[in-house]
């Protein structure tokens, strides 16, 4: 059986989502530039293991609403929905899972909501306590390129970027961020890591593949296309410019910890691991988050854990899951 579509209204607008099985409630967080479309594997898997799978198109992606205003991409926007949606689908509480820009969505979701969060995952995507300045003031940045967080902060530039031709953009992301592109550097220095040139783009240094690697069809890449072109990037490039106003907002949470069950997972090849002090946070991860019951590295995977290894991180998920 394949997963079934509806839209459902949440916290002000409308979210499109993708759904399997019955059962304790999962809810599945995707990140940029994605869509529900990146869990398919672990809706089946997580339906036939006996859970009620969930995965929407975020705020601002695919069938979703996507408001125009730049502020109502604010984490605590980005977590509303992820309770409307529990509302909407008439249950208490449900585990989260998340993935790149979802696993900060599903972290936080966790700590502001333990009530109705019982348990999360995050993929890719460490939890990151508050830190003492606003992050976009510590992102690298010289003469010669700038960190892609950065490029992505004004209105406009990378939309035009990556809207010329979203076929060509998105073969471009998806496998330069897996761990089938040759890395130039494996193990070096993490300054150069993310960084976009001043005199190109995001896209200028990324190959475009002659051959999709294994884990990526051309009908996925079909469909992550018919998705961006009806959408545009702006939803999802609108969470970045985000970022120091999360931060100024999260001043309450200022050194809190998640409070449940936790599980954290990515690639050893995935570039976000590669950022700076990202190995350090990843290895102190559990002084906040007292029950992380795991920290699982998946060699050979780069950023696109659950569709590079779509198996292993089903288990994973699973495991966690009945041993709640």
């Amino acid at each position: 059986m394949n997963a079934t579509e509806r839209i459902i209204e949440a916290n002000g607008i409308r979210i499109h989502v993708a759904e399997q099985g019955s059962g304790p409630l999962v809810l599945l967080c995707h990140g940029f530039p994605e869509s529900w479309y990146s869990w398919r594997h672990q809706l089946q898997a997580l339906a036939e293991a006996g859970f009620h799978a969930v995965a929407p198109d975020m705020r601002g992606y695919g069938d979703t609403d996507r408001p125009v205003e730049i502020e109502r991409y604010t984490l605590f926007h980005l977590v509303g929905d992820m309770v409307g949606v529990l509302d909407a689908l008439g249950e208490k509480s449900a585990v989260i899972v998340g993935h790149d820009w979802g696993a900060p969505v599903a972290w936080h979701a966790a700590l502001m909501r333990p009530d109705r969060f019982r348990a999360v995952v995050g993929l890719s995507v460490p939890y990151r306590p508050r830190r003492s300045t606003a992050p976009t003031s510590v992102m690298s940045q010289n003469a010669d390129a700038l960190f892609y967080q950065l490029y992505f902060q004004a209105p406009g530039v990378a939309e035009a970027e990556l809207e010329a031709d979203a076929r060509v953009s998105l073969r471009k992301i998806l496998f330069s961020g897996s761990g089938d592109v040759p890395r130039r550097n494996p193990g070096g220095s993490s300054s150069s890591v993310g960084m976009v040139p001043r005199d190109g783009g995001f896209l200028t240094r990324m190959p475009n593949p002659e051959r999709l690697p294994g884990w990526l069809a051309d009908a996925d890449i079909d469909f992550y296309v018919r998705q961006f072109q009806r959408s545009g990037f702006r939803g999802g490039l609108n969470w970045y410019r985000n970022i120091d106003r999360n931060w100024e907002l999260m001043a309450p949470y200022a050194g809190a910890s998640v409070s449940v069950p936790a599980l954290y997972m990515a690639g050893d090849l995935d570039l976000v691991v590669a950022f700076p002090r990202m190995k350090e946070v990843i290895a102190d991860l559990a002084r906040y988050i007292p029950q992380l019951r795991g920290t699982i590295m998946l060699p050979g995977c780069g950023h696109w854990t659950q569709q590079e290894r779509p198996q292993e991180v089903s288990r994973a998920i699973i495991d966690f899951l009945r041993a709640l």
